[in-house]
């Protein structure tokens, strides 16, 4: 063992990572080298001072992290039809998944049913259709809901599926307070990274917080927002914007939130984040220790939070689908496994990796196995879990956390000077900083200056990879169960279902995800709600950013 002489280590380690410990059990696995070098739970401190579980949670939200349990392995499936889905679901969860990640196609994105003309080309190719109720029945068939924790990505329309997961819980006699799960619910990202937003951003953020409403009076263990940095990075940000735009995001909500009478200690627990993890092993981890830290002084310190659970930023990590490439795709194991260690290492909460293939198509089930094995891998082979922030305290690290911070919070200083995060999405700031980055970063692959292996160097003549195809046979089994819907429930419920959707519509007091749980309830679909709060909401224009 090392000899340590920190008191406050001392004090940490007979505080709070004992009490961690009785709640949180140590593994079984022996805490020690392959040459039998025993390992204590943590090493040095933290220049700020903390400690894991302790503010501002630069090392950690938890005191014995990954040594009392190991991060949600959480792979993200969604495509064809509720049925396929429903069959890779429990593929991965017979390989060793912990929780759920539910991938849904545009048109459930953006709120049109199947059989409407502009969702015809796009049913089921990147994520699961959802019409009905009847959908999330074969989606999650033979899985009971009180036994799993489900994440949706799910933005525009994230208080409908919300309401339609209850409402099955509700059929399968599951109460709503034993949920577990996360909804997306970020739509301030669409507006500015992704696009699949369909109201104006103030109906849209009303819908945001409704939700977030609903669930701490009726759902309390679900996790009502995912602010999300993923699709911001994927839009081609740096780390640092990702960060900025990402908790500026998150400081809109809380103010949106109080400003609709919510109290900040309640929802503020049920706050979570999404990030990217890219190739830069370093910057990933240093992104992710600034992260924490950021939001603990902005919820205590800006807001006034009391309860710890309100300071602590929590989040879930994806690998970066946009560093993965078609050229020698298995290339792209290698990539997966350094982000996923890059993320571990930054001290996730959950994590999902990519498949080796995604630069081509859908995942195949051979290709969403190895991603699930290697976060296996590197959980119980790797050591990698064994110490709690294993690079804590190290110069370069410690260094590169303040200079990120630094940055970020610059960047979040220009976006308050803008108005706040809505007002620089609407004008198009923040679209076109991101597009800055997104240019000089493929300027610079495209001249050699940033080696991408397989791409602008090290190329070999190939053969077609083996692609998964979305099934023509799923959209008409599709297509036929939206029909069968329409043709066999009560029209009479339907219509006075949401006839009350577009009267809470227009009442900014009542909260709209009880109508709609109502109207989900007797299979109205999610085009048709989406139609009625349009009539009464408007649609998005998009400013003009280049």
């Amino acid at each position: 063992m090392s000899e340590r002489s920190s008191e406050g280590l001392e004090a940490w380690e007979k505080g709070p990572y004992a009490r961690a410990r009785a709640r949180f059990p140590e593994r079984k696995e022996r805490f020690q080298t392959s040459s039998g070098i025993g390992l204590d739970p943590l090493y040095g401190t933290a220049p700020d001072g903390g400690f894991p579980g302790e503010f501002p949670y630069t090392r950690g939200v938890r005191p014995s992290m990954y040594r009392g349990q190991f991060w949600t392995m959480r792979q993200y499936a969604g495509f064809s039809s509720a049925r396929e889905t429903n069959r890779r679901f429990h593929l991965l969860l017979e390989s060793g998944q912990t929780g759920l990640s539910t991938a849904f196609d545009l048109p459930t994105q953006i709120g049109y049913d199947s059989d409407h003309a502009l969702a015809c080309d796009e049913v089921g190719l990147v994520g699961v259709p959802v019409n009905s109720l009847r959908d999330l029945e074969r989606l999650f068939e033979k899985i009971p809901l009180g036994e799993v924790s489900t994440s949706m990505t799910i933005n525009a329309t994230a208080p409908i599926l919300l309401a339609l997961y209850c409402a099955l819980a509700t059929k399968q006699g599951v109460p709503l307070e034993k949920l577990r799960g996360t909804v997306q619910n970020d739509i301030l990202k669409e507006y500015a990274a992704r696009g699949n937003y369909r109201f104006p951003a103030g109906p849209s953020m009303r819908l945001v917080t409704d939700l977030m409403g609903f669930a701490a009076a009726r759902v309390p263990q679900w996790n009502t927002i995912s602010i999300s940095g993923y699709h911001i990075r994927e839009a081609g940000s740096t780390a640092v914007q990702e960060l900025a735009f990402t908790l500026a995001n998150g400081r809109a909500y809380v103010k949106a939130a109080l400003a609709a009478g919510q109290v900040l200690d309640e929802f503020g627990p049920r706050l979570s984040f999404f990030f990217n993890a890219h190739n830069d092993l370093f910057e990933e981890v240093a992104k992710f220790r600034a992260a924490r830290r950021m939001w603990a002084r902005i919820m205590r310190e800006e807001f006034g939070a009391k309860e710890e659970k309100s300071w602590m930023l929590r989040f879930h990590t994806q690998t970066a689908g946009s560093m993965l490439t078609s050229q020698q795709p298995d290339n792209n194991v290698v990539r997966v496994t350094l982000q996923a260690l890059a993320a571990v290492l930054g001290g996730t909460q959950s994590l999902h990796t990519n498949g080796r293939d995604e630069a081509l198509s859908l995942p195949t089930a051979e290709s969403a196995r190895l991603a699930l094995r290697t976060q296996q891998i590197l959980a119980h082979e790797s050591g990698v879990a064994d110490v709690i922030d294993p690079l804590g305290g190290a110069p370069f690290v410690e260094a590169l956390t303040d200079e990120i911070e630094a940055r970020a919070l610059e960047l979040m200083a220009e976006v308050e000077r803008r108005g706040g995060a809505v007002q620089a999405i609407e004008s198009g700031f923040v679209q076109r900083e991101i597009h800055k980055s997104a240019m000089a970063w493929q300027r610079a692959v495209e001249s050699g200056e940033r080696v991408v292996v397989g791409v602008n160097q090290f190329q070999v003549a190939e053969a077609p990879a083996r692609i998964q195809k979305a099934s023509a046979d799923a959209r008409a089994e599709v297509l036929a169960d939206l029909a069968e819907i329409r043709r066999t429930r009560d029209p009479a419920k339907v219509e006075g279902a949401l006839r009350a959707v577009g009267e809470a519509a227009r009442a900014p007091r009542t909260n709209l995800v009880d109508p709609i749980l109502a109207a989900v309830s007797c299979y109205t679909t999610l085009g048709e709600i989406c139609t009625t709060l349009e009539t009464a909401f408007g649609r998005y224009q998009p400013p003009e950013v280049l």
